[in-house]
């Protein structure tokens, strides 16, 4: 394991982050509190609580959730999308650094900046609404896991997107939708059927009610089933890599 190597690339990729600190600490905060100003005041106020939980503190894990997987997905896909604008990216293939080694470093840089954020959001929502988080534990293995996982997700994306434009197009026209219909502000218990059990095809689904069972011991889908659809989803992403980098697919053309 070259651990130079790796500590080379996560210190780069911090160091990028580092360098707009002040908006990556404003933005999360300043959308938060938008956040519980319009769900938790209007829609609060007329729903109180969901499954026993205020509606304020319910809607917590969802935010973080939501910006979780923006986040991961988008520090990823940048981070190894400038070294094949630039050209760079042959310097990478050709240093002493595997390919694992190199998504390491990659990857862990941006799961590190996600799951900043998604702590960073946590404590502004403590701000606005009563929090107890159940499970401490498997709240930040859920924080951990999604993070990596995602940013596994950006990765490929990266990899894959020929423009900047196509680096935002998964994340706004694909996740934003889907974590908005997951039961990020809502339970699936509240939706008719057959709308419920079609929103059990949503993989989100499985991240945000694994994730809010971590805070309230109680979600819309068993744990295991939540961690099973998690962890499988990492699976394959890891795969998808291997492969790209054995064909050197958009790597080395």
């Amino acid at each position: 394991m070259n651990t130079h190597g790796v500590w080379a690339i996560y210190r780069f990729e911090m160091a990028r982050s580092l360098r707009t600190i002040w908006q990556s600490v404003a933005t999360p905060v300043i959308t938060t509190s938008l956040y519980f100003v319009v769900f938790g005041g209007a829609i609060g106020s007329r729903i109180s609580t969901v499954g026993g939980v205020g509606y304020g503190s319910f809607i917590v894990p969802g935010l973080i959730m939501l910006s979780l997987l923006t986040q991961s997905i988008s520090n990823a896909s940048i981070g190894i999308y400038f070294p094949k604008f630039t050209g760079t990216v042959f310097e990478l293939l050709s240093a002493p650094v595997t390919a694992m080694e190199m998504v390491a470093g990659f990857v862990g840089a941006a799961a590190t900046k996600s799951i900043v954020l998604g702590l960073l959001i946590l404590a502004t929502s403590a701000l606005f609404v009563p929090l107890h988080v159940e499970h401490p534990l498997a709240m930040i293995a859920f924080l951990v896991l999604t993070s990596v996982t995602f940013s596994l997700f950006g990765f490929i994306i990266g990899i894959w997107a020929n423009g900047f434009e196509q680096l935002s197009v998964v994340p706004a026209l694909l996740v934003t939708p889907l974590t908005f219909l997951g039961g990020a502000f809502y339970s699936i218990d509240m939706l008719p059927q057959p709308w419920r059990t079609i929103s059990l095809f949503n993989p989100v689904v499985y991240l945000i009610s694994g994730f809010r069972w971590s805070f309230f011991d109680k979600g819309d889908v068993s744990i295991g089933l939540s961690l099973g659809v998690t962890a499988g989803f990492m699976v394959a992403c890891l795969l998808a890599i291997t492969a790209i980098f054995r064909s050197g697919w958009r790597l080395k053309n």
